[in-house]
């Protein structure tokens, strides 16, 4: 049986396939597009899945969807009768409500067949919950999502036990943590949809001195979990912009204008960035993590377990993550590698599978690596069509047959300090890249991070770079040990060791660590072995491929980045691409 998982008409939207219960493919329509976050239906990331498997639309048996339009129907119409808002700021909402409930529609559009009623609608928090909690692999553990929106919630509390997910909480629409943390950015002058990391790695350069004047925009409330002061937003009366239907999202500011008499004057667009843009984004990260471990902690006191599992967009927030473990009583913490909407694609298919088995335990693999991959074949065709433009650029190419020299290779040229493009196997689903469409460096050079902003990435020099580490080495590097596969944890570096890696300690002595094992990815970690056996040092600098775009997803257009950057070296499968 085949199933298709969506997230459509929402940001970062994507595809996934399903074959009797297990993974077989996914990926986020952004890769595809070229188009960060891409919104709207992911028709290149549908046809995507089905190539993969070479199967065509007639074979799915279901299509299933992480948004269900036709829930807290109540809810709504009671908010929308107490709150009249302005129709304008609605069009785009109604457009895509009626999206998601004529999506048979869409498919026949664009395949000329009709689905005939196969699409299950399920709500969007349930999706985020099912698709994490079905691939920790926990027995029994409690659960969080935390979000923006989504079918009028923004965060739900259970727990999970012999297949079931059982609620006991949600907070629905206009209070949103999400919200929250999206409005400060925006004040912060980072406009853009999904910018809030940047106000997470800022944060780490302020002190929380502002803390008091935040709690005044939410606070923790011990019956509702927590409450925006909406006097301070104008989300829920005077509704905001919102753009999914296609293209890059956009949503108008959150903020009213008091904020303004609470906090000043807002950071402008390209304006540079003071002590008081620092001081605003620790106090805000500080409430933040605040407010979200109180809620964990009832949520142990209500349903007490060792394990919990985060999933929605502000489960992205690596900083709160790795302090779970020390501010509550949870000992294993788990997010996957795609907490956030491009997630709820998996979300929306297990659930499905789910309810089509009555309810019974099902458990999916985590393995991230679900994208595109390509033949020795494949790629040397496209070598090929780069070869007037190699001889121009005086480029050169090499095949490296023997995989365990190509590994020595890599690791020499890391030595060697230069900066390496490194695509191999499937791509990677989720937002980060974990080795297989990766940036790699040295990260023993304490010169690296404004090195890789000079040649590729062009980015904030606030935002800290973070490190690959085999995952035997984790307690003598940081003062924790704990599996993050899946780059989803901050935690501190020891002392001792700050010194030997500047290049991947953000200014606080942190680390946004992967932790690499055989298991996901035997490549990357004979790369890494390789270095230690060099450097004695276990762990090598990672970021994603891409120079201010979506991660590549192509040969093409990871040799386009490589032409375009001051790369030193790329590594495609067995090929090295270098500049004389």
């Amino acid at each position: 049986m085949y199933i298709l998982g969506l997230n459509a008409y929402h940001g970062d939207c994507s595809a996934c396939l399903f074959k009797d219960g297990n993974i077989v493919a996914a990926i986020e329509e952004e890769r595809l597009t070229r188009v960060k976050h891409a919104a709207g239906f992911p028709i290149n990331s549908i046809k995507f899945c089905l190539n993969k498997e070479n199967i065509s639309l007639k074979n799915i048996n279901y299509v299933a969807v992480n948004r269900n339009p036709n829930l807290r129907l109540f809810s709504k119409l009671l908010y929308a009768l107490k709150n009249i808002l302005k129709i304008r700021k609605f069009n785009n909402r109604l457009k895509n409500l009626k999206k998601i409930n004529s999506l048979d529609k869409e498919f026949e559009n664009y395949f000329g067949e009709k689905l005939n009623n196969k699409v299950i609608l399920i709500d969007h928090h349930l999706a985020h919950a099912s698709s994490s909690v079905t691939m920790s692999k926990f027995d029994e553990c409690n659960y969080i999502t935390l979000d923006g929106f989504g079918d009028f919630v923004s965060t739900t509390i259970g727990s999970y036990k012999n297949g079931q997910l059982k609620k006991f909480k949600e907070v629905q629409f206009p209070h949103s943590m999400g919200l929250f943390y999206t409005a400060i950015t925006q004040y912060l002058g980072f406009k853009k949809y999904g910018d809030e990391y940047k106000v997470m790695g800022l944060s780490s350069y302020g002190k929380p001195i502002y803390k008091d004047k935040i709690y005044e925009l939410i606070n923790y409330d011990k019956k509702n979990l927590f409450k925006l002061n909406l006097n301070y937003f104008k989300h829920h009366n005077d509704g905001i912009e919102m753009s999914w239907l296609e293209g890059e999202p956009k949503i108008s500011n959150i903020y009213s204008n008091r904020i303004f008499k609470l906090l000043g004057e807002e950071r402008k667009i390209n304006e540079k960035i003071n002590e008081f843009h620092m001081n605003i984004a620790s106090s805000t990260q500080i409430v933040f993590e605040e407010i979200a471990i109180k809620i964990m902690n009832k949520l142990y006191e209500t349903n007490p377990c060792e394990n919990i599992s985060l999933s929605g967009g502000c489960a992205m927030n690596s900083v709160m993550n790795g302090k779970i473990r020390e501010q509550t009583k949870y000992k294993n913490v788990y997010i996957n590698h795609s907490p956030g909407d491009s997630g709820g694609c998996i979300g929306a298919a297990t659930e499905a599978i789910r309810k089509l088995k009555k309810n019974s335990k099902i458990v999916v693999s985590d393995d991230p690596y679900l994208g595109s991959s390509y033949s020795i074949e494949a790629i040397e065709k496209i070598i090929s069509d780069f070869k007037k433009i190699f001889d121009e650029k005086n480029i050169f190419v090499k095949l490296i047959n023997d995989k365990n020299q190509l590994f020595k290779d890599i690791a020499k040229s890391l030595v060697d300090k230069n900066v390496i493009g490194l695509f191999q196997g499937a791509m990677e689903f989720g937002a980060r890249a974990l080795g297989n469409r990766s940036i790699i460096a040295d990260p023993r050079n304490s010169e690296i991070k404004g090195l890789l902003n000079e040649k590729i990435k062009n980015r904030e020099k606030f935002r800290p770079f973070a490190p690959s580490i085999l995952e035997e080495h984790v307690s003598e590097w940081f003062d924790i040990d704990d599996n993050v596969n899946f780059m989803s944890k901050v935690y501190k570096i020891n002392e001792n060791k700050k010194s030997i890696v500047p290049g991947v300690v953000h200014i606080d002595g942190t680390c946004r660590l992967q932790t690499v094992s055989k298991n996901y990815n035997e490549n990357y970690y004979k790369i890494i072995t390789e270095f230690k056996e060099l450097t004695e040092v276990p762990m090598i600098l990672n970021t994603s491929f891409n120079e201010n775009e979506p991660i590549v997803s192509s040969p093409n257009e990871a040799i386009d980045c490589f032409l375009r950057t001051k790369m030193d070296k790329l590594y495609i499968e067995n090929y090295l691409i270098y500049r004389s």
